[in-house]
Order: C-alpha cells, then structure tokens, then sequence
C-alpha cells in the first residue's frame, strides 16, 4: 500500500498534474539542500515531498493560466 495515497493527495491539490508538478519541484528544492519539513523514514525526495503536501507543510498555488505554479 503507497502511504500517502492518491486519494489523500487529491484531498489537497486540485489535480494529478498539480500534484505531479508541486512533488517534483519540491523534491528539487530538497534535493538542492532545503530542510524536509516533515518527519519521513524514507530518503527518497519525492516521497518525503507527497508527505508533505499530505500534512499540508507546503501550499500549492495555482497560477492564471499561461505562468508557472509555485510552493510557498
């Protein structure tokens, strides 16, 4: 069983794609050296970025249409 699931994720963003999209630009900003926000026993980037999304660390904002999304 994938923990956090799908559904859960979904919960918080208002599509796959923009879920998609904010895991991995956080996992880059993870990557890059930022401070996980969370507690996850997994090292993997974009594991530890679904968990946030999940507990609701990270916002998602979603853009007009024509520019980029960001994490706040």
């Amino acid at each position: 069983m994938i923990y956090p699931s799908i559904d859960d994720l979904l919960k918080r963003v208002k599509s796959k794609y923009a879920l998609a999209i904010a895991a991995a630009k956080r996992g880059r900003q993870l990557r890059d050296g930022a401070k996980p926000l969370v507690e996850c026993d997994s090292r993997k980037v974009v594991t530890v970025a679904f968990h946030e999304i999940n507990e609701g660390k990270v916002e998602i904002e979603m853009p007009d249409s024509g520019s980029r999304s960001s994490l706040k």
